[in-house]
């Protein structure tokens, strides 16, 4: 076995790990380069290499595979930063794109938020509606053709929408899951014009039912598309330039990575890629610490992701939601926000304050790295409040002004609500803070768990400055900071332990009971199409694993859950059985009589979940023991810091996590300091540095552990 390197590129830093062939572990961590997010890349593999004392192209040449993540599609969707592109979708269905299935008031929206009906609005439209178009063309719902695709009008809509200067187009008709047929013509006929065009059919990417989301799919991918195949193309010959022997894979909302090559046609599956790659490092990491039950957190420079783990498995979802519209791809649930490091503090119209979700990114970046960016950020918030040293970030290499921070917040912030600088910063502070916990307090509830059964993992730049705050607002007792080898690079971490993970599905609705031969010849299709898709990663695979699911709902309701179906033969015996497990799974999620089967049982959709699994053993090597829990030797400095706006600026101490040893105890506040974050230890609380370096965070002692009645399926 040969080197596995992990590669998060972030909106506003890119972050590296390598395994060694024998499991121990150095990271890197080096600013994000807009747009040339691949320079970036590269600049992290060359830290890479002279952590390991070696040529670049002696490390790349020795590297089995690289698994690269990257939250640059998933910031775009979020800032609403993509270009703009081309629909064509079935005559008389346009507006179903702006109509939003009536979910767009509510969709993703916070508690507080769906109760105020008044100030409720729908988000920006997905496609310009001159872009917007309609074949004319029927499908019905057995896949029979009723009116054929009319190909001359076709081609006058083709040729219009091309004339605006799109160079990527989105296809999603009503029922092409079922017949595909005029997808694919379209998608010809698009070719025959401009043969370089960017097309995306919604029968491929999300070959479900319901239009609405099938279409927010699918635009979505193709708004992501064309730049993700650019990116990799061109990152990928300069890594085979520079000696790269093994294969580039690109993780996916799934929990696992696909080839580059094939990532492009795909798109949509790589937005939570990252955070996915840091809920596979928390799943690794609880397995060695005895936590069943975590919240994942990763605050970067731009976004604000959380994900679950429960009873010790990821939690999974069918649907994810992106700006309030749904996103159809099979994912660890991953919820995000705008709320990273670099989210911009603002004032709306009332003089109400927000932080995010637009953001400074790497360029500008915020007002403190001096680099032309106007616009106070939680960075400079945190500067500001003492939080981050003087001194620079990634241990210098990144100087920072704290002037320059100043004057942003003083001109957006502070002077129009009448405030002093420091108490702006600390309302920013306070502002992130809050609606992060929010954020969690939501997912983890309507997931059907109690947040205080949980532990918080924290990771990411930001995160760790904030991690304990948000954490005791949703009465979580423990925190746990990765740091050690990894320290802010946990999602890297996790993509270089990651396997392949390849999904598809297909929406073949019918009634219980089920045929037996029909859900045979379903599953044995998506089997054949997962297993040439492993053939296609260019990659050694361990052994191949593939699991059966089928989403089934009661009569009458929308929502279906995912319930697996045993290996061996497709039987009516086998049916019946797993027609039992989505009953039980779904009294455990909504209440043991709340199911209704004289409203019937229906299969929506059949999912075939490939695993290809890859030989990585990632090993945390052991810190030394500290002679007591006295800390006093890894003291760095005492220096003014401010984490509440009641009890202004106190004196703190500042430790230097090298010189932290396990065993040692660090009693808040402090502040402990690593060259690539910041962790906070507030007033009140105390954290404690494990036998692998981890620091857990205990917010409150004193608050009291439930345990679940019941849990989430799957």
């Amino acid at each position: 076995m040969g080197y596995v390197i992990g590669i998060d590129v972030g909106g506003t830093f890119t972050d590296a790990v390598a395994l060694r062939p024998d499991g121990s572990m150095v990271s890197a961590k080096t600013p994000s380069t807009p747009p040339d997010y691949s320079q970036g890349v590269l600049s992290a593999i060359d830290l890479l290499a002279a952590e390991l004392e070696m040529p670049v192209s002696q490390l790349l040449n020795e590297t089995d595979h690289i698994a690269h993540g990257t939250t640059s599609s998933l910031n775009a969707l979020v800032m609403g930063k993509v270009p703009s592109i081309g629909f064509i979708t079935t005559r008389g269905h346009r507006d179903s794109i702006f109509i939003m299935n009536v979910e767009g008031r509510y969709l993703g929206r916070p508690q507080h938020e769906l109760q105020d009906i008044m100030g409720q609005s729908k988000p920006r439209g997905l496609v310009e509606r001159r872009l917007a178009r309609e074949a004319i063309e029927r499908i019905d719902r057995a896949g029979n053709v009723i009116v054929p695709l009319n190909e001359e009008d076709a081609r006058q809509v083709i040729r219009e929408i091309l004339a605006e200067g799109v160079k990527a187009i989105a296809i999603s008709l009503l029922w092409s899951f079922r017949n595909p047929v005029h997808e694919q013509r379209l998608r010809e006929l698009v070719h025959e014009q401009d043969p370089t065009a960017f097309v995306a059919l919604s029968s491929e990417v999300s070959p479900r039912i319901r239009e609405f989301a099938r279409h927010s799919t699918t635009v979505m991918s193709t708004q992501i598309g064309p730049g993700l195949k650019l990116y990799l193309d061109d990152l990928e010959g300069r890594l085979r330039d520079l000696g790269l022997r093994g294969a580039l894979l690109v993780m996916q909302s799934a929990g696992g990575a696909i080839a580059a090559s094939e990532a492009a046609a795909s798109a949509i599956t790589t937005i939570g890629g990252v955070l996915t790659g840091g809920v596979v490092g928390c799943a690794q990491l609880a397995k060695k610490l005895g936590h069943d039950n975590v919240i994942a957190t990763d605050v970067g420079g731009t976004t604000f992701l959380a994900g679950i783990i429960a009873d010790g498995e990821p939690v999974r979802a069918a649907q994810t939601i992106v700006n309030q519209h749904p996103v159809n791809v099979p994912t660890l649930r991953v919820d995000a926000i705008g709320s990273g490091g670099g989210a911009i503090a603002w004032l709306d119209t009332g003089g109400n304050l927000h932080v995010g979700p637009l953001s400074a990114q790497a360029a500008p970046g915020p007002a403190c790295y001096g680099a032309g960016g106007t616009e106070p950020t939680n960075t400079d918030a945190n500067l500001i409040l003492g939080i981050l040293p003087e001194t620079g970030l990634l241990g210098g290499l990144r100087p920072i002004r704290k002037d320059l921070a100043a004057e942003a917040i003083r001109r957006r912030i502070a002077d129009p609500l009448g405030m002093t600088v420091e108490e702006a910063a600390a309302a920013i502070y306070a502002v992130q803070n809050a609606q992060t916990g929010d954020l969690l307090r939501k997912i983890v509830v309507e997931s059907g768990y109690d947040p205080r059964n949980f532990t918080v993992y924290a990771f990411g730049g930001a995160g760790p400055a904030h991690c304990a705050a948000y954490s005791a607002h949703i009465g979580v007792a423990n925190v746990v900071v990765p740091l050690g080898p990894v320290a802010s690079a946990f999602s890297a971490f996790g993509l270089a332990s990651s396997d392949i993970v390849l999904i598809r599905e297909h929406s073949d609705p019918m009634t219980a009971p089920f045929d037996p031969a029909r859900v045979e010849e379903n599953f044995a299709r998506l089997e054949r199409e997962v297993m040439e898709a492993m053939k296609r990663q260019g990659i050694r695979l361990n052994r191949i694993v593939l699991h059966r699911e089928i989403d089934i709902r009661y009569g009458l309701q929308l929502e279906e859950v995912t319930t697996p179906l045993a290996d061996g033969p497709v039987t009516a015996a086998s049916l019946e059985a797993c027609v039992e497990e989505f009953e039980q799974r779904y009294a455990r999620l909504f209440g043991e009589g709340s199911g209704f089967a004289g409203a019937g049982i229906h299969a929506i959709t059949f999912r075939i979940r490939g695993f290809g699994l890859l030989e990585t053993h990632p090993v945390f090597e052991p810190l030394a023991r500290a002679v007591s829990p006295d800390p006093s030797a890894a003291l760095l400095e005492t220096r003014p810091v401010c984490l509440t706006a009641g009890k202004g600026f106190v004196d703190t101490p500042v430790y230097d996590y090298h010189a932290l040893r396990a065993g040692h105890r660090i009693t808040g506040p402090a502040v402990i300091q690593v060259p690539t974050t910041s962790v906070v230890v507030p007033d009140g609380m105390y954290g404690d540095i494990d036998e692998i370096g981890v620091l857990s965070i205990q917010t409150n002692s004193n608050v009291t552990q439930f345990q679940p009645k019941r849990s989430v399926a799957g």
